[in-house]
């Protein structure tokens, strides 16, 4: 069994997983294939929030171990 490959981004994982998603709401795929878009789908998944847990992880560093509202000021 091949090991998943890793997306090469956070937004290359959603293009990815935006495709699989639109390819089995065609309903044109074969059972094995649906599973297997499944199986990446929930991968790409987990591979997503890990990403989101990091950066989530940074800001905490960077604004002192608590996390604030961002608002539009803090932008500016």
């Amino acid at each position: 069994m091949a090991k998943p490959t890793k997306p090469a981004s956070f937004e290359a994982a959603m293009t990815e997983l935006e495709g699989l998603i639109a390819e089995m709401e065609r309903g044109d795929t074969t059972l094995d294939a649906s599973l297997a878009a499944y199986k990446r789908g929930g991968e790409l998944i987990r591979y997503c929030q890990e990403q989101l847990a990091a950066a989530e992880q940074q800001i905490k560093v960077l604004d002192g171990d608590q996390l604030k509202p961002f608002t539009v000021e803090d932008a500016e």
